[in-house]
């Protein structure tokens, strides 16, 4: 089994921006397996599942893209970052860095890196940007 990897990407929110990142990667020769997307606060946030997460950041950064940590975990939440702190604390996970890509009013979608990454994705599981309704 392929494991697959997500590289987000974080930009102006614009027409054609999912147009222009699926173009730079097919061109490349890198299929997009999985993609959730949400827009906060006049940014785009765009999560993708790809086979080669190094390949897939190295092209969208070559071509100008601004990427979260390759080892980060996005969660969305509302309110606060010191929710998830206190989230992953609960569980002895420790974390390392935090960086909001972007917010408006409460809500806010969040880069996380930690020291125990599979146990954080299973406390954050509720919030992780992958795993939330479209709806």
């Amino acid at each position: 089994m392929i494991e697959l990897k997500s590289v987000t990407v974080v930009a102006d929110d614009r027409v054609g921006l999912l147009a222009d990142i699926s173009y730079i990667l097919g061109k490349a020769g890198i299929n997009i397996e999985g993609l959730y997307a949400d827009v906060v606060g006049g940014k785009a946030v765009i999560s993708m599942e790809v086979r080669d997460v190094n390949k897939a950041s190295d092209i969208l950064a070559k071509s100008g893209f601004k990427l979260a940590r390759p080892d980060s975990i996005v969660v969305k939440v509302k309110g606060d970052v010191e929710r998830v702190a206190a989230m992953l604390e609960s569980e002895k996970v420790a974390l390392k860095e935090a960086e909001v890509l972007a917010e408006e009013g409460e809500e806010r979608i969040v880069a996380v890196c930690v020291d125990k990454p599979r146990k954080a994705v299973k406390v954050l599981n509720d919030v992780l940007f992958e795993n939330l309704s479209l709806a």
